[in-house]
């Protein structure tokens, strides 16, 4: 007579914490998930982040395949998306992180930048191709806080590691950098980003109506941050299928694991598809600066070159944008008529108990 099912899952959860007690499968169990019915369970987190209103969550969305219409993100938001392999088979999970107000909440990278998430982890950066006079700023503003919270993080692991008992010799935790193909274009110049990293240039269907020198700045800068990050890039538009289906299965590589396709696009008077590894300096070519001489610039290295000549094209609005609205009800994006309206009776309420206080408190003072 065979065994009841009951007790060979409770033997299976047994052997299963022995083996992580052993510590046999630990480094293999964080990196590709855990085994389920006989299959590897894959958990990966991404991180969307970017220019405000700059089409981020209807972005994901559509890459979710979720009809349903997009609203303003408020702070940060979490959602997850599910992909099965093939039929009877379990779904890898993809946790998604979306950070809302474009720079002004940045603070908030380390809540989804974690130890727990740190060896499955990526990041989408937005930018809104439409308003490229914060394109830079913003891009270097998130950047740079997504990098040095993963820094502080990979330190956090990698200390946690060396002081862990009984831990092994050479630590889990990947390196605060990217090891890259030694055949990688340009490996000794770049600065790889140390997660992968995809840049999506939205609202091409307005971009594509600039002016083509102005295209031609824009595309170029971008596909010089691309590469020195080691990073991905890629052009869309809700507007356009034929680029979101592009755009799809490159967040689908981010978070699932699915082949990306081979597809790439360097012309800048089309939309870019360039997966990371596909491009060069030499292919990039010099800052396109026709009316600028570069010498006269004091550019402190490449990066810094770039961005003195791309802001002499698209002088820069300040990333300080919504600091100002100290008070997230008041911005009028979030704004929700009953809501609104019972705030606005109840703070004339609360308006009201105060001069009352006070009246009551001048009347003590006079009586003593």
């Amino acid at each position: 007579m065979p065994k009841l099912s009951s007790d060979t899952l409770w033997e299976q959860a047994a052997a299963e914490v022995r083996h992580r007690e052993s510590g046999a499968g630990e480094e293999a169990g964080q990196e590709a998930g855990e085994e389920a019915g006989g299959e590897t369970l894959s958990e990966r987190s991404v991180f969307l982040m970017g220019s405000k209103s700059g089409g981020k969550t209807s972005i994901l969305l559509r890459c979710l395949d979720r009809d349903e219409p997009s609203k303003p993100t408020l702070a940060l938001e979490y959602t997850f998306g599910r992909r099965a392999r093939g039929h009877s088979t379990p779904k890898d999970i993809a946790h998604l992180w979306e950070l809302g107000g474009g720079t002004s909440l940045s603070d908030l990278v380390q809540i989804p930048i974690t130890p727990a998430n740190i060896r499955s982890f990526s990041v989408i950066l937005v930018l809104d191709l439409s308003k490229p006079n914060s394109l830079w700023g913003t891009m270097e503003k998130l950047l740079q806080a997504a990098q040095a919270q993963l820094d502080k993080v990979y330190s956090q692991a990698q200390q946690a590691e060396k002081t862990k008992a009984g831990a092994k010799h050479q630590p889990s935790v990947h390196p605060a950098t990217r090891v890259l193909p030694k055949d990688y274009p340009d490996r000794e110049l770049i600065s790889p980003f140390p997660v992968p990293l995809l840049i999506i240039g939205s609202k091409y269907d307005i971009f594509q109506e600039f002016d083509s020198d102005k295209r031609k700045v824009v595309s170029k800068t971008l596909r010089f941050v691309a590469h020195y990050y080691a990073a991905s890039l890629i052009f869309t538009s809700i507007k356009l299928e034929s680029l979101m289906s592009k755009t799809k299965s490159f967040f689908s590589h981010l978070a699932f694991g699915v082949d990306r396709g081979k597809t790439v696009c360097c012309d800048s008077t089309k939309p870019l598809v360039i997966p990371e590894g596909s491009d060069s300096f030499s292919q990039i070519g010099s800052p396109p600066a026709a009316d600028v001489d570069i010498t006269s610039l004091h550019a402190k290295n490449p990066k810094d070159l770039w961005k003195k000549v791309y802001e002499r094209v698209f002088p820069q609005e300040s990333t300080g944008e919504q600091r100002e609205l100290k008070d997230p009800a008041k911005d009028p994006q979030y704004s929700v008529p009953q809501i609104d309206a019972m705030r606005a009776q109840k703070d004339q309420e609360l308006d009201q108990y105060k001069r009352n206080a006070a009246k009551s408190w001048k009347g003590l003072e006079l009586e003593t």
